[in-house]
């Protein structure tokens, strides 16, 4: 699934902190992804259907350095990635394996892959900062995704930080990690999500202005008439 741009535009404007009211107004709580922190501040709000990856436990037979070239490989994963997807990698939390390093990085930023988003860590830090390619991840190991690791599958339901993922998903990433929105609910998510940030943006205004919160946030009738009610900006 590609994203149109209009709908790459609307989801940039908003963000996950919202996003995550949104769904929650539908009934989906658990949406947003445990230990997927940006790996620098000040990276871009990164919206991008999901390509999905998945790690299960190392066993000594498989988790080699002889699978990295393997067809069913991390390599061969990347290399199925289209242009715009955020990489979202099921790496069971894992905190001492690094998955992917600044080589594996640096093919998916050529690649124009839009971001790479994990429960688990990467390696060669100085490297995949430099790659050009967006990280939001659980931190930094040094070993090897080998060592703890076994790779077994792309495109297939994951579990990222908790989170079920479906390939074709939609991710958005900012600073306060990444918020999953079931394809499904896109459309909806895309009619909504921009009025609660302009809602959210006056309730700020007001704030500013010396109003109290009690009628405010949430609004009462008299706040809500007096909001709609608003000249547009």
């Amino acid at each position: 699934m590609a994203l149109d741009q209009a709908a790459i535009q609307t989801l940039q404007a908003v963000s996950t902190a919202t996003l995550t009211t949104v769904l929650l107004k539908k009934g989906l709580r658990n949406v947003w992804m445990r230990g997927t922190r940006p790996l620098k501040p000040g990276q871009p709000r990164i919206v991008g259907p999901a390509f999905t990856l998945r790690f299960v436990p190392a066993r000594e037979d498989l988790a080699t350095p002889a699978s990295w070239a393997s067809p069913i490989s991390t390599r061969a994963a990347i290399e199925a990635m289209p242009e715009g997807c955020v990489a979202v990698v099921d790496a069971m939390g894992v905190t001492d394996a690094g998955i992917f390093g600044d080589i594996l990085c640096a093919r998916m930023a050529k690649r124009n892959v839009a971001a790479l988003v994990t429960d688990g860590v990467v390696r060669d830090v100085a490297g995949v900062l430099d790659s050009g390619l967006d990280v939001w991840c659980n931190g930094i190991s040094a070993p090897p995704s080998v060592a703890g690791l076994t790779f077994v599958a792309w495109q297939e339901p994951i579990g990222c930080g908790g989170v079920a993922v479906f390939p074709n998903d939609v991710v958005v990433c900012d600073q306060d990690g990444a918020v999953l929105i079931p394809a499904t609910y896109l459309e909806q998510v895309l009619a909504e999500a921009p009025e609660q940030e302009r809602m959210e943006a006056w309730i700020m205004n007001e704030i500013d202005r010396g109003v109290p919160l009690p009628g405010l946030y949430p609004m009462n009738e008299e706040t809500k008439a007096r909001y709609a009610s608003r000249k547009t900006p």
